[in-house]
């Protein structure tokens, strides 16, 4: 939500930039590690389903809520027990497709179901032991817990002169990893995602037509399933990126060798830019270089020159002047960028070391 948060934000200041300067935006795809780093020794793994055995799935409680605003006609808050055997599925198919483990093997029938009384949801280690011996796995994923919240809404807009109906479920599964050899999970996982319907007509009714209480139940069982997964594996991310082309006769040239993908060549132009230039047009070409050596994955050069950018731009804005309680982004739009950057790029290069550690697992190369 903060990423989503600071993205608005920027997206609002951009236009506060220097309009002759050409600002392209793109996007890049790059790999973020997993929280949770899996000795190599373990390469069989199941997932089972460890919830309890309930009854069924239907509503546990529901409150309806006054309006919020003018528009808001009705609000309404179920909760629901999450449906155990397809969330089991669908993230025994999440860890499968990522092709991490050498075997993954499916348990989707509780294993709670013989219980003659009620017990904790953690598994015995003497359970543990059994189950991977049976199922021929070196550990356990075993879904533990999804309890699902849903919020649905109908206003009417008017300006539309109709009425539009959203349907948004939180989902929270809970994972545990247990490995034979301990007494105790190895680690715990609490995760919160949402999924979202919507619709708009010209009748009160569209609520009741967006997703039934089955369905509902069921779709958010299959996301809830894949949750954890980016938390369990590594990742694939995208991220917001913009270069800026324009205003002299280097920073074109430098875009023409960005077509081509010759960064080096790129990079000898904006670091003349940086070298010759002031003020906004040096902010331009410190960014644009650490963007440059973060496509050839030199995220440490990268990190350095988009701090020397994050310095120019607070010198820009004059930062040190403005209190930060009356402080808009768009009183700060090259800092509040450039910020940002510095940020996520520190963040790829902390994760860099346990992003490798996980790959090499798999590639030895990587």
């Amino acid at each position: 939500m903060k990423r989503l948060i600071a993205y608005i934000a920027i997206a609002a200041t951009l236009a506060c930039l220097n309009a002759c300067q050409t600002v392209e935006p793109f996007s890049v795809d790059y790999m973020m590690p997993a929280d949770i780093s899996f000795p190599t020794d373990l390469k069989r793994v199941a997932i089972v389903n460890n919830m309890p055995n309930v009854p069924d799935n239907k509503l546990i409680s529901s409150q309806e809520t006054k309006p919020k605003n003018e528009t808001e006609i009705a609000s309404r808050t179920d909760y629901y027990n999450g449906e155990a055997r397809i969330a089991t599925e669908s993230l025994a198919e999440a860890v499968a497709g990522h092709n991490y483990f050498d075997l993954v093997v499916i348990c989707d029938s509780a294993l709670r179901n013989k219980d003659l009384h009620p017990r904790e949801t953690t598994l015995a280690q003497e359970e543990v032991r059994q189950l991977t011996q049976e199922l021929g796995v070196d550990f356990l994923i075993a879904l533990e817990n999804i309890q699902l919240k849903s919020v649905r809404k109908l206003e009417y807009i008017p300006e539309w002169r109709g009425f539009y109906g959203t349907v948004d479920v939180k989902v929270y599964p809970t994972i545990r990893i247990y490995l034979p050899s301990r007494s105790v999970p190895m680690a715990t996982v609490n995760s919160c995602d949402s999924i979202f319907w919507e619709k708009s007509g010209l009748s009160e009714d569209i609520l009741g037509q967006l997703v039934s209480e089955k369905e509902l139940v069921e779709e958010a069982s299959a996301f809830a399933g894949t949750v954890p997964v980016r938390h369990l594996l590594p990742y694939w991310t995208t991220a917001r990126r913009y270069l800026f082309t324009g205003g002299t006769v280097n920073m074109r040239d430098a875009a023409i060798y960005v077509k081509e993908k010759n960064w080096t060549e790129a990079i000898g132009l904006w670091e003349k830019e940086f070298n010759e230039r002031k003020g906004k047009r040096k902010m331009y070409a410190a960014y644009n270089i650490a963007l440059g050596y973060e496509m050839q994955d030199l995220l440490e050069e990268a990190y350095e020159w988009a701090v020397k950018a994050q310095k120019v731009a607070y010198e820009i804005d004059e930062v040190s002047r403005k209190q930060a309680a009356d402080v808009l982004p768009t009183d700060v739009p090259n800092y509040l960028m450039t910020s940002i950057y510095v940020g996520e790029l520190k963040e790829r290069k902390e994760g860099m070391v346990r992003l490798k550690a996980q790959m090499n697992r798999i590639n030895s190369d990587f």
